[in-house]
Parts: structure tokens; sequence; C-alpha cells
């Protein structure tokens, strides 16, 4: 197979006599940095691409050292100066022969080898994001806000997370030696680029990081360190992460794998991590996928869903109407998950505040929380605890068939009201008298205030307020006087 690949690597060159081509003096080459931003010396002068042929005598390892080599190269992608040039495609062509070497491989690949394809990796992938250029100004860029934007350098970059992905589940790479290169300050950086807004890169990345955190197992509690903190950062201080959702995806997989029972680290991340992300404006970018990593802790331990739903509570949305319909919709999702003993500890708050939205004047609102009463399961633990959830319920449903102006709402209110008529004649004539003593005494209260105004103003009326205040004048004390010594 090596024999195929330095053949491929052998071919000759055209005669020279073109400007730019194969024959023709060497352009001089880009510079390239490393991790740290140190220029390296000997790619300020790279050899031409077609001077990596193998040469007799000349290994396996030396070729493929030469083509990571010329991969250390840098192009400059953000302006349309040198667009077709001549050594951008070339450096595309050696990365895609690596891959295909990569892919083919028999014999393991050595340290040094495995040095050079991480070093070749982070000079490539570990950079500053450009600046999002958009044309137009005002109203129309205000509207592509919310376009993707393209990486220019994804000519390059798609190649280099190909042969990332390649190498990382590629049996010839040593796990023991990959570690020392892939260590934890690779992946934190790794890490990082999930910010970019390049949604292809993201999505590179998302497998990648997959395939890491399967494979080398030894950087597993730091990868959730580490994802742990993204989430702490976004919640708490960041506006923004573009890469939320591929995280979430990422763990939604790692949460599946989790042994039974789960560790105590594992519920901590759970509660301190993945619950305080319902609190950012943005989270219906990502709630799927967070919805799908909550409802996996529960599948593994179901005594987590009170958890769930006291942190749902917790982070309830107040004046975002979207936002409690997302809210109702997962909270659905997690009741479906909870049994009856979970139930019972927190179903009073939990109905106080579906009767807050019941009683919500955005009608797809109250129209989603009535709509609760559909699935078989909750119904099922609504009837057999009906005595303690219809009075803390039957207010709101009073209210709405005589307040709410939407017909669809009314007529899903009078059907859930024949429910609790139908469970218990009873208890739902009980809450009736009970609201109407209340109201009744409302009513009294409200009738007395008016009174005692009234009261008031008529004595304002006979008895103005002029601005000769006189005050009355206390006597001053008498002055201490010293006891006399006898």
């Amino acid at each position: 197979m090596w024999k195929q690949f330095l053949g491929k690597l052998s071919g000759k060159s055209p005669k020279s006599g073109g400007g730019g081509g194969w024959g023709s003096p060497p352009p001089k080459s880009p510079t390239s940095y490393d991790v740290n931003g140190r220029q390296w010396d000997s790619m300020r002068a790279s050899p031409p691409l077609a001077a990596i042929a193998g040469a007799e005598g000349e290994t396996r390892e030396d070729v493929f050292l030469r083509k990571l080599n010329v991969c250390c190269v840098l192009f400059d992608f953000s302006n349309d100066r040198g667009r077709d040039s001549p050594e951008r495609e070339r450096k595309r062509q050696v990365l895609m022969s690596l891959v295909d070497c990569l892919g083919t491989a028999e014999e393991p690949l050595t340290e040094a080898m495995v040095s050079a394809c991480v070093r070749m990796f982070a000079i490539n992938l570990f950079r500053v994001f450009p600046p999002k250029v958009r044309p137009g100004t005002g109203a129309a860029a205000e509207a592509d806000e919310d376009d993707p934007f393209f990486d220019p350098s994804w000519y390059h970059l798609q190649v280099v997370y190909e042969l990332l992905l390649r190498f990382v589940t590629s049996p010839v790479v040593d796990v023991k030696v990959a570690r020392k290169y892939l260590d934890n300050s690779f992946i934190s950086r790794l890490l990082d680029l999930l910010d970019s807004d390049d949604p292809r890169e993201r999505d590179c990345l998302k497998t990648v990081l997959h395939r890491i955190y399967g494979k080398f197992m030894g950087n597993r509690p730091f990868i959730r360190k580490a994802v742990s903190n993204i989430f702490y950062r976004f919640v708490s201080d960041a506006d923004r992460h573009n890469g939320i959702g591929e995280l979430l995806e990422v763990f939604g997989s790692v949460i599946s794998g989790f042994a039974k029972p789960l560790k105590e680290e594992h519920k901590l991340f759970l509660w301190k991590a993945l619950i305080p992300l319902h609190k950012p404006k943005t989270v219906g970018m990502y709630l799927p996928q967070l919805t799908y990593c909550i409802t996996q802790f529960i599948d593994k331990e179901p005594k987590l869903s009170g958890t769930v739903i006291r942190g749902l509570l917790k982070y309830w949305p107040v004046t975002n109407s979207q936002k409690e319909m997302m809210f109702l919709g997962e909270l659905e999702e997690v009741l479906e998950l909870t049994e009856m003993p979970e139930f019972q500890k927190c179903m009073v708050p939990l109905f106080r505040r579906v009767a807050h939205c019941l009683n919500s004047s955005h009608f797809q609102v109250a129209e989603r929380a009535l709509f609760l009463w559909n699935n078989e399961h909750l119904f099922g633990l609504i009837s057999q605890n009906h005595q303690v959830i219809l009075p803390i319920i039957y207010p709101a449903l009073e209210r709405n068939a005589r307040l709410h102006w939407n017909q669809s709402v009314l007529n899903i209110t009078m059907n859930v009201r024949k429910m609790f008529f139908d469970m218990d004649q009873k208890l739902l004539l009980a809450c009736q008298k009970n609201l109407q003593e209340e109201e009744e005494k409302q009513a009294a209260s409200e009738e007395r205030r008016r009174l005692i105004w009234e009261h008031l103003e008529r004595n304002a009326a006979f008895h103005p307020v002029t601005r000769d205040i006189s005050f009355a004048a206390f006597p001053k004390p008498a002055p201490l006087v010293a006891p006399t010594m006898t």
C-alpha cells in the first residue's frame, strides 16, 4: 500500500516554461504559525509541492512527514486575491491524498507521524474567527442577521476535519501514543471552535468530539468538566454561543451510555449544567436537544423527574408567551416519564403554575395548558390525585368559562370541567361553593374599602388642609445640675 502511496507522489514534473507551473521556480510560501503563534522556520522555506516526491531510500515516514509539512502552510481566504492560486489547490490535493492514505493504511503510525499530524491539525484549525461581513446596512443587514455565515476557508478546513476524523477513528493510530498529543489543551481549544458561525464546521466538530469521547476514555472526565464550564459561562455571562445545540446533541448519546445507578457527578451535571440552560432567551434554538438529554436522565433514574419539574418551575417564563409554550411542551414530555411518588411531591406547585397558564390572555398558552388533559398518562395521575388538584385548578377553569375571549379556549375549558364533574361531582360542587364564598368575601372587602375612601374624601372636603399648620410646642427640659459634694 505504501508503495502505491509513494508512486502517487513520484509523478514527473512538467517542463518549465509556464508561469506558476510545476517546473517553474517555487513561489515564496506564506508564513505559517504553530499553536502558540510562533513562526515555523521550516515553513518559511517550505519545499514546492512537487519536491515531496519520494526519493530512493526514503521511508514512508519521511514522505508522510513531508506531506504534513506542506499542509502546515496557511493561506488567506479573507479576500479574493489569490482565489485561483495553484498553491491552494495543490495543498487541498495533498490533504485529500493524506485522507486516502490514512483510510487504507495497515501499518501503525509512528510517534513522529502522530505528533506531526496533531501539529498540522492545530495550525490549520485553531484560529481567530473572521468577522461577519454582510452586504448592506440598516434594515437589510438586520434582516440577514439570522442567516448562516459560511467561512471562506472551508475549502481547506473541510478536508482537514475529514483527516482529523480519520485520524481519531483509524485503527493504525495507537491510543496511548495519540493521548500524548491529543491532550486536554488540544481538546479545550477544539471545544472553543464550536462557537464558530459556520454550521458546517460545528457539524464536523460534533462528530469529531463524539469520536474522541468514545475512543480516548482517559479524557472523558475532562471533556465533561470543560463542557459544563461552557454551559456555566453561557448561562451567567455570555449573550450567545453557537455550539450549545451541538454539545447537547453529543451529550445526548453520552448520557444514554451512563451506567446505572447514576453517579453523583452525573446528577450534579443535570442540576447545575443542564437545567439552568432553560434560563437564556435563546433556549428555543437548542430546546429539542436539551429535552432529549433530560429525558435520558429520567429514563436512567425515574426519581430525577421531580428534580427536573422543580427546575422547570424555577426558570418558568413570565412575560414570554412563546417560551412558555415551549416549557409546557417539555413539561408534558417529562410528566409522561414521571411516576406517582415523584408526581405527588411536586403536584401542588406544578398545578398552581398550570392554573396561571390557563388564565393567560395569550390564547395559545391557555390552549396548550388545557391540552395536558389529553395525555393519557397525565390524566391518570390527575384522576388519582383529583382531591388535591381540583381545588387548585377549579378557580382558573371558572374564570376561563366566564371571561376568556377565545372560543376554542372556552370549549376546551368546558370539556375539562366535565371531566372533573364525571370524576367527583360532590367535590366539584364543593369547590364551586367555596369559590362563591371567596368571591362574596372579596366583594364585601372591596365595598368596605370603598366606603372608607368615601368617608375620607368627605372629611377632606369639610376640613381643607391649609399652609398654616401649627405644631404643638413641647416644654424645654430643665438643665442638668451637677450634684454638690457634702
